[in-house]
Formats: C-alpha cells, sequence, structure tokens
C-alpha cells in the first residue's frame, strides 16, 4: 500500500522551507502580476525590437495557420473535383509558406535572445550595485550564499524564461485566435464540437498549476538554502576539521539537499503531467474529429478537406495550450526567481534617508560622543558612553571581550546608528552628514584583515586607486610589507586569492596595513591592527604607526595593552559603559581595572617568556 506521505504533495503541497531564506523577517511578496509588470517595463526598453519581434510572431503564426489551409483547399480541389491545373503554383506556394515560416521563426528567436540577454545583464547590474550600497545591517541579517543564489541561480532562471517563453506564450495565443477564427468560419458546429475538450484541459490545467506554484517557490527557496551552507562550510573547512564535524556537516547538507530534491521531484513530475494530458486530449480531439467530421462529410455537410483542415489544427490547437501549460510552469518557476531578486533590489539603500544631508566639513578633525547609548536589537551593547578627541590625538579603547569596543568604531563609521545620544566630528552630527562624504575621510585596519582576489599590488592599491606604483611600494616599506614581498617570486605582481593561500596571516596585516598608508587618511581606525604580527614585526609597525598617526584622529582598539601604552587617552569599557579614563601611567596610578589588566598580561606575558625560554 501507498504511503499516504507520498500523495501529501498532489493534495496540498508542503514542503520544508529553509528558515535562512525568510531573512528579512517579513512576509515575502506575493505581488506576481506587479512582478510580471516589472519585468515587462525591463523590455519596453528595446521596445523597437520587441514590436520587430511580435511582428515576426504575428508573421509566423499566419503562416503556420496557411500551411494546412492551403493543403485542405487543395484536397478538394485537386482530389475531389479533379482540376490539377494549378498543382504546380500551389506547390511553389506552400514552399515559400514553409521558408518564410522558418525565417520568421528565426528571425524572432535571434532578436528575443538579444533582448533577454540585454535585459538580464541590466537586472543583474542593477542588482549586484544595489548589494554594494546596502548597508552593513542588511547583510548581518542574510546569509551571503542565499545572496549568491538570488545573483545567479534565480537570474538565470529569468534569462531561460525571458529567451522562451515569451515567443512561445505570445505565438500561443496569436495561433489559438487565428485557429479559432478559421475554424468558425470552415465549420461552426464542428468547431463546437472540438471545443469539448477545453473545459478539461482548463481543469486539469487548473489542478496542476495549483500545486506546482508552491512547489516551484519551494525548490527556489531550498536552492538558496543549499548554496547558503555549501558556501559557508567551504569558508569554514578549518573549523570544521579542526573540530572533526565533518559528519555532522554532511548530515546537515544531505537533509537540505533532501529538501531540495523533494522539492524539485514534485514540482517536475507534477508539472510533467501537463504534457500528458494533453497528448491524450489531442488524440481524443482527433478520434472526435474524424468520426463526427466523416459522418458530416457524408451527409454533404462538409467536404474532406474541411475534415483535413480541422484535424490538423486540432493538433494546432492543443499544441499551444500545452505550450501554454509548460510556460506556465516555466513562468511560475521564473517569477518566484524574480521575485527574491526585486526583494533584494527593494531594500533601502544607505542613502535612502540622505535627501538634504550635506558633505561632511573637515577641519580639525575633533570627534565627540556625547551620552551614546546603542543596542543590537534590544540587548543594549554600549549604554551612554562620552568622550572627545581632539585632532592629532589617539584614543585607545580596552576592556574585555563583549564591552562594546568595535562597536564604537561601527558607530562612528555609521554602519549603525545610535539608539540615543549624539556622535559628532568638527561639531556635526554625522547623522546629518552623507556616509560616503563621512567615510572618505577615514581608513580603516580590521582585526581580520581582507583581501581580494589578484596581485598583491591591487590589494594594496586598493586603499586609493589613483596611486602610483612608487607610492604603493613606499607605503609598503613603511608598513615593513615590503621585504616579504620582494622575497615572493613574482614581487607586487604575485597573485593571491582572496583567502590569501600562499602568505601568512601577519603578512596580510601587513597588507592591510600598508592599504591604509596608501589611503593617508585624516581619521585613523585601527581594530587589533597588531593583533596577528609576532612581536619584532609589531616593534616596526608601532613606528611606521606612529609616523601615520601624526597630525590624524585615531581610534585604536586593542587587547594588547603594550600596544598603547603612548595613546593620549586610554578609554577603559566595562559591559558597554566607561568606567576608567586616562592615559597610561594616570590608570596605572588610579589602581583600578586598567591596573589589573596590564599586570595581568604582563604576568601572563614574562609566564610564557619563561616557559618558552
Amino acid at each position: 500500500m501507498l504511503n499516504n506521505r507520498w500523495l501529501e504533495p498532489f493534495q496540498h503541497p508542503k514542503l520544508p522551507l529553509s528558515d535562512s531564506n525568510n531573512t528579512s523577517g517579513k512576509k515575502r511578496a506575493q505581488d506576481w502580476r506587479g512582478t510580471l509588470k516589472r519585468i515587462w517595463t525591463y523590455l519596453m526598453v528595446h521596445r523597437t525590437v520587441l514590436f520587430l519581434v511580435i511582428l515576426m510572431i504575428t508573421l509566423s503564426s499566419l503562416l503556420a495557420l496557411a500551411g494546412p489551409l492551403i493543403v485542405g483547399l487543395s484536397i478538394d480541389r485537386f482530389l475531389v473535383e479533379g482540376d490539377t491545373s494549378l498543382i504546380v503554383l500551389v506547390l511553389f506556394v506552400l514552399g515559400a509558406v514553409y521558408i518564410f515560416h522558418s525565417l520568421t521563426v528565426f528571425l524572432q528567436h535571434f532578436w528575443m535572445v538579444s533582448i533577454a540577454q540585454k535585459t538580464v545583464y541590466t537586472i543583474r547590474t542593477q542588482l549586484f550595485d544595489h548589494l554594494q550600497k546596502l548597508p552593513i545591517p542588511f547583510f548581518d541579517k542574510r546569509q551571503h550564499g542565499d545572496l549568491m543564489s538570488r545573483l545567479t541561480n534565480d537570474m538565470e532562471n529569468i534569462s531561460n524564461t525571458l529567451n522562451s517563453s515569451v515567443i512561445q506564450i505570445f505565438q500561443s495565443v496569436l495561433t489559438l485566435a487565428g485557429i479559432l477564427i478559421v475554424m468558425l468560419y470552415l465549420s461552426p458546429l464542428l468547431t463546437m464540437i472540438t471545443l469539448i475538450i477545453v473545459p478539461v484541459m482548463v481543469l486539469g490545467m487548473k489542478w496542476i498549476t495549483r500545486r506546482t506554484g508552491p512547489l516551484f517557490k519551494a525548490q527556489q527557496h531550498n536552492l538558496g538554502s543549499v548554496n547558503s551552507y555549501v558556501q559557508e562550510t567551504m569558508s569554514g573547512q578549518r573549523i570544521i576539521k579542526s573540530f572533526s564535524q565533518e559528519e555532522r556537516v554532511m548530515r546537515e547538507f544531505e537533509q537540505k539537499n533532501k529538501n531540495l530534491r523533494l522539492a524539485g521531484f514534485w514540482a517536475q513530475t507534477i508539472s510533467g503531467f501537463i504534457p500528458k494530458l494533453m497528448n491524450m486530449l489531442n488524440n481524443v480531439s482527433f478520434a472526435v474529429i474524424a468520426g463526427i467530421g466523416g459522418i458530416f462529410a457524408l451527409n454533404g455537410m462538409i467536404t474532406i478537406g474541411v475534415i483535413v483542415i480541422f484535424a490538423e489544427y486540432a493538433r494546432q490547437f492543443t499544441r499551444p495550450l500545452n505550450d501554454l501549460a509548460n510556460q506556465f510552469n516555466v513562468l511560475l518557476s521564473a517569477i518566484a526567481g524574480a521575485e527574491r531578486v526585486f526583494q533584494i533590489m527593494d531594500e533601502k539603500d544607505e542613502s535612502h534617508d540622505e535627501s538634504g544631508k550635506k558633505d561632511l566639513q573637515y577641519k580639525e578633525g575633533s570627534i565627540s560622543f556625547d551620552n551614546v547609548t546603542f543596542g543590537y536589537g534590544e540587548e543594549v551593547t554600549i549604554n551612554n558612553v562620552s568622550f572627545t578627541a581632539e585632532r592629532g590625538e589617539t584614543v585607545a579603547f580596552v576592556g574585555p571581550t563583549g564591552a562594546g569596543k568595535t562597536t564604537i568604531i561601527s558607530l562612528l563609521s555609521r554602519f549603525y546608528d545610535p539608539d540615543q545620544g549624539v556622535i559628532s566630528i568638527d561639531n556635526q552630527d554625522i547623522r546629518e552628514v552623507k556616509k560616503k562624504s563621512l567615510r572618505k575621510y577615514m581608513a580603516f585596519v580590521l582585526q581580520d584583515s581582507f583581501l581580494f582576489a589578484g596581485t598583491i599590488r591591487e590589494n594594496i592599491r586598493y586603499g586609493k586607486l589613483t596611486a602610483s606604483d612608487e607610492a604603493i611600494e613606499k607605503a609598503a616599506e613603511a608598513a615593513n610589507a615590503h621585504s616579504f614581498i620582494s622575497k615572493l617570486p613574482e614581487g607586487y605582481e604575485t597573485k593571491i586569492d582572496a583567502e590569501g593561500a600562499g602568505i601568512s596571516q601577519g603578512q596580510k596585516q601587513l597588507l592591510s596595513i600598508a592599504r591604509a598608508l596608501l589611503a593617508d587618511p585624516e581619521i585613523l581606525i585601527l581594530d587589533e591592527a597588531t593583533s596577528s604580527i609576532d612581536t619584532i614585526t609589531e616593534i616596526k609597525i608601532q613606528q611606521a604607526l606612529r609616523r601615520l598617526m601624526q597630525g590624524r584622529t585615531s581610534i585604536v582598539i586593542a587587547h594588547r595593552l603594550n600596544t598603547i601604552r603612548e595613546a593620549d587617552q586610554i578609554i577603559v569599557l566595562r559591559e558597554g559603559e566607561v568606567i576608567e579614563a586616562g592615559s597610561h601611567e594616570t590608570l596605572l596610578e588610579h589602581d583600578g581595572f586598567y591596573a589589573d589588566l596590564f599586570h595581568s598580561q604582563k604576568n601572563v606575558s614574562h609566564t610564557y617568556s619563561g616557559v618558552t625560554s
């Protein structure tokens, strides 16, 4: 006996969807008509070529109808009436009809493919450009693999649909209209009898498409989930292997892959019933026309040629219905993908609330936090934080993990805006200035250094795209990176990937520092910039950073307190609040939390040195 769970999709498809795909916390848009209208606006950019495509579709449909009509009328004239005087002309006309039909089909496909590729190119470019303008919180809430799936798989789905479906839908509609008109003209009664099968087709189509819509949507969701998980596991291979979690990862992927398999299986299986249904109804229609048409012919109501025309048109009548049904399923899948694409494109970018805001008027470069409070969600991360950094000063933040140090940087660079309080530069509330204008005065060296796929020279030049090769090498020398770069097989032209394969973590950090040196910023932000560098290199880097900091406002986050002893201010954070502030000597004299932290690190360092020696 068949298990009921296999029959469930036929009754009410419910397939597992990954929660990661509904990352916005909002209900996905279900405006299919609006999505189609939106795609149409992209197509209308190429309205001239699109008009030619529609013209070719119209001509090819008319020529397709003309062939059977010429054959049927010729049968009556040549076989029934015995008049063969025009047979050569008829053969010539029939040949010309099929030749021109092939030409119009070629032209419509050629032009439509051009329109489709240009349209998808435009949408994909707009989507990628929009992703670059979205705020950091958007990426914090979404899996990167799912975003990649929208940019690749969903876009490819739209491309395939535009390449073929638009033509077939137009052609099917025109063919149906033309066939119906000619059939009604030749024999209204036989036409009505032939069309009896149409309600059966409509009911069958309705039953099938009602189930395939959710299934294709589930397929797209689960495809995004699989892509996200694959990308995540590829990036985390070191951690997976370090903790021997291969089996768990394989089990989780197997479940996600199973969800995708089930969605794809039922979507394709149920949609596969459509051509089977159409073929069956096509055979029934042919039998009805042959039987009843023969009776009509014997009674002189129609001719044999009309029966031939009806038989061919009946076959052509079900074929466009079949095409429409198949393309409807393809369209369902494409719309599901297009909705996911437009959902991202409708997200508000960083500039959506910047109308009327001005560029930052940078003068002295003083930074001020005035009673700033912020939390990621309901939990407060920093509470009532206040400090001022004057031009040329270095302000360092220390404290235990989770104290809110990195949050300070995120707020200063306006990756996030404070819930309460004011952050200002030169007495200008940074919420009132454009983000791009704010960040052009800043350079960042973060704890997790990131390199792009390309040459080492290109990665350093990312700090200033107009920099000369000489300036790049000087920045590398100042960052103590030139020596190791020169030892590489191709020097500055050595190619590296995004993971920085072939160079150490410390060397990656040196390249990040060189990039910041090249940018020559007014405000320098260092987030554990020397965390991955050995002690000897650290001393040289500190010398380079001191030169870089001269005359600039610098914000430094450090766990290793010996790197910030010369800071003008050291602000100690604990549980999001400022508990101490002052110079290194002042805080040691105060003998509070900072002093305890400094002495504990010093003791650990001495102990470690004794053990290693």
